[in-house]
């Protein structure tokens, strides 16, 4: 440096002190420039003191000469020292050439600034706040400065700092924001616990809202969270906390939609082998959580985007059973807010819906949201968030998107069980909820709801069984009161029962919310539903064989019994794989005598004494007649005993199989079983039940020696002698035979003749049939041995 250039008012003793290499003269020349500017600063020589803070900063601070920097910058905080809280009239050129310093490649000269400037703001005080932006900045470099002795002196700069943030009320947070939102993306591990720690002693201040720029900051403090430094993820998980309390003291000015994507991304893990992207979900899982409980409705338009993070999460094992009970909460809650009111339409004014709901469903609404908030919080002194219908936000339920997403999810081989009955509980409450929306997406989700039938849960097979029940008799599926489907042949022609029609007339007029799977109510689905039912059947024999018997019980139960069974005989009409045939009706006789769901129809069915039970046994019959055996038994169900001695007679023209015998052994098992109680009982009247024990001894001559013929034998030894209940009382003879003459008159009713003819033609094509597929391996076999 030319130490013959004029730096006065600096005396060329000060000058040349400032520029040696030894400490000690710097520290005396400083002094001596802090005597100085006390001078000036009792003149009130402003001009004066600018000079020599002009001075220290231009040709010391910022001179090529390490040693002269070291000097300007004890120098500048000397004037600061004297200046006292005059000081704030001057720190832009005081605080502007320390800064440049901080990038100094020599780690002590960034020590020497360091000092400079906490000596500066010391003095200071308040009056640096307006060059926070700069002094933040130039401290977030040095956090991460290699040196430890100036990371240290940065560290004591920095409480000095946030002791003066915390005791002002000038804070300009405004202009801070963007700068935090810039460096909080940082990936340096001390920058981010340089920066997490400034926001935790932001957050603590009560003059200062930090919560109103959360949505800004939010996406990085959850990239924080996931840092390898356990020290900084317990901070950031602290503050996070911190801020999480905060929206629940104060949902109303909560910016609860500007942070609901930035929650659905980090709900969702990238890679499950790092242990820091469990707790990021965790910790976005639980304020979704809390967001859908407080917010309500406000996060409606984000459902498809929270049902996408929240379902996967469902099937989590106990390794991650907070996240899985959080995740089972937040879709609690969403499915809670998707209400009737979604099934509007949009154009609907705000007017026309408060018409509908009225004043009470906005509070129940209310206080459902309040009541499922507190039982997951556990805290019933926090206050939510309910805004009158004037400030409620107009928000509308983006159903596309939300059934594209279940969609995926139930196409997704890989979905875990416990998520497939969570997107199936979605579809059904959908359906319930909106239904008229949702039929629009019936034809693409039908499909998929039918070949989840296969799954290999029972619980997901009764999940999706609600669906499609509620899908084949909610009243907005309604179209013809007779359906008409595709089948294989074409068209498949249907008809109502009577007394299904009658009950559709009835609830024609009624409301969706008033319809249950239970409703003996059928639309264009139902039968759509039956015929692919029995095609899935046909195509997979293992679904039949394993499942068949309990989905069609479950049916009954969601469905109405004599829907299942009208439905499914009147296509089997029209089946042209006739062993299929005989198998489904063999399956569906089986059901209708043992299950305890068919308990009803089975008595509808015994005495047939109303034209309707009538037409059912015929339609029936018609399709039993695919399996003889089952054909008898539906009779023996009816108590039509002649006729059933007369189909018995026929059984002689047909070709006995194994398969043939072991029905007939399955048969006299089940007339020993408790539904064919009343049977057993009508063998003492031996003289008005002839047929019944004809039929019986004609079942016996059909089977071999076996246990099953042992087991009828001894039964009909026990019928008594006609002569012996020629003394029983007269009275009861008397009424028995009055009985039986009731019940044949109104069996009169049924075209016997025209029944048995029907049989005989379908017992001939399965002849028939068996013969072509007898041939054909016969031909296999002799083209095998040429």
């Amino acid at each position: 440096m030319n130490t013959e250039k004029d730096f006065s008012p600096l005396t060329p003793n000060i000058v040349r002190a400032l520029n040696d290499k030894l400490y000690e003269k710097r520290k005396v020349a400083a002094l001596e420039i802090e005597k100085l500017v006390r001078e000036f600063v009792a003149q009130n020589n402003s001009t004066q003191i600018r000079h020599v803070i002009q001075i220290l900063a231009s040709e010391f601070a910022l001179s090529q000469h390490p040693h002269s920097r070291k000097g300007g910058l004890i120098g500048l905080a000397a004037c600061s020292i004297a200046l006292g809280k005059d000081s704030g009239l001057y720190l832009k050129e005081l605080i502007e050439p320390v800064l440049t310093c901080f990038n100094d490649s020599d780690s002590r000269l960034r020590y020497y600034a360091c000092e400079a400037l906490y000596n500066i703001v010391k003095v200071a005080r308040g009056a640096v706040l307006p060059h926070f932006n700069l002094l933040f900045d130039g401290l977030s470099k040095l956090a991460a400065d290699p040196d430890p002795n100036v990371k240290s002196g940065s560290e004591l700069l920095d409480r000095l700092l946030k002791d003066i943030v915390t005791e002002s009320n000038k804070f300009d947070l405004v202009a801070f924001v963007p700068l935090l939102r810039e460096r909080i993306y940082s990936n340096n591990q001390y920058a981010r616990h340089f920066i997490i720690s400034w926001i935790h002693v932001l957050e603590s201040v009560p003059d200062i809202n930090l919560i109103d720029y959360l949505p800004e900051i939010l996406d990085g403090l959850f990239q924080i969270l996931g840092d390898n430094s356990k020290e900084i993820r317990k901070t950031c998980e602290v503050v996070l906390g911190e801020f999480l309390k905060e929206i629940k003291k104060t949902p109303s000015s909560v910016k609860f939609a500007e942070m609901a994507n930035i929650l659905v991304i980090h709900c969702q893990v990238a890679d499950e082998t790092k242990i820091t992207n469990d707790l990021i979900q965790l910790t976005a899982m639980t304020w979704m959580r809390e967001f859908i409980q407080l917010a309500g409705r406000v996060m409606l338009p984000y459902s498809s985007g929270i049902l996408t993070a929240v379902l996967p999460c469902l099937s989590y094992d106990d390794r991650k059973k907070n996240t899985k009970e959080a995740a089972s909460a937040c879709n609690h809650s969403l499915m809670k807010l998707v209400t009737a009111e979604d099934d509007e339409d949009e154009d609907k004014g705000a007017g026309t819906q408060s018409e509908t709901d009225g004043p009470s469903k906005t509070e129940a609404d209310a206080n459902d949201m309040l009541n499922a908030s507190q039982e997951s919080i556990g805290l019933s002194n926090i206050s939510f968030f309910t805004p009158t219908s004037a400030d409620r936000p107009q928000v509308s339920l983006d159903l596309d998107s939300i059934v594209q997403v279940l969609d995926r999810h139930l196409h997704d081989s890989s979905t875990g069980m416990m998520t497939r009955i969570a997107v199936l509980k979605w579809v059904y409450h959908l359906y319930i909820k909106t239904p008229r929306k949702m039929f629009r997406h019936t034809d693409s989700l039908f499909p998929m709801l039918l070949k989840t039938l296969s799954d290999e849960s029972d619980e997901v097979i009764l999940k999706d069984l609600e669906v499609l029940a509620e899908i084949a008799s909610s009243p907005a599926g309604q179209t013809d009161q007779t359906g008409t489907c595709d089948s294989a042949d074409g068209k498949v022609d249907l008809k109502v029962p009577a007394s299904v029609k009658q009950s559709q007339q009835s609830n024609a007029g009624s409301k969706a919310g008033d319809s249950s799977p239970s409703t003996p109510s059928m639309n264009s689905y139902f039968y759509k539903f039956m015929i692919n039912l029995l095609k899935r059947f046909s195509l997979e024999r293992k679904l039949l064989d394993n499942r068949g018997a309990f989905i069609i019980r479950q049916l009954c139960l969601l469905l109405h019994a004599e829907n299942i069974f009208h439905s499914m005989a009147d296509i089997l009409l029209k089946e042209e794989d006739l062993k299929f045939a005989s198998t489904i009706v063999q399956t569906l006789n089986t059901i209708l005598l043992t299950s305890a769901e068919l308990f009803q129809l089975r008595n509808q069915l015994k005495d047939l004494r109303t034209q309707e039970s009538c037409t059912l046994f015929c339609c029936l019959y018609r399709s039993w007649c695919h399996n003889p055996v089952a054909t008898v038994s539906l009779c023996f169900l009816t108590q039509n005993y002649k006729h059933a001695y007369d189909l018995i007679q026929k059984f002689g023209d047909l070709e006995v199989t194994v398969d043939f015998l072991m029905e007939v052994d399955k048969l006299v098992q089940l007339i020993e079983s408790p539904i064919f109680t009343y049977l057993r009982l009508q063998l003492l009247d031996v003289e008005n039940n002839p047929y019944l024990i004809k039929a019986l001894y004609g079942l016996l001559m059909l089977l071999p020696q076996s246990q099953a013929f042992q087991l009828l034998s001894h039964r009909l030894q026990c019928v008594p002698n006609p002569e012996l209940m020629r003394t029983v009382e007269e009275s009861r003879h008397m009424d028995s035979k009055q009985k039986v003459v009731s019940k044949r008159a109104s069996h009169a009713q049924v075209d016997y003749g025209e029944l048995l003819q029907h049989f005989e033609r379908v017992q001939s094509k399965h002849l028939e049939v068996r013969h072509q597929r007898s041939g054909r391996a016969a031909d296999h076999a002799d083209r095998k041995a040429v």
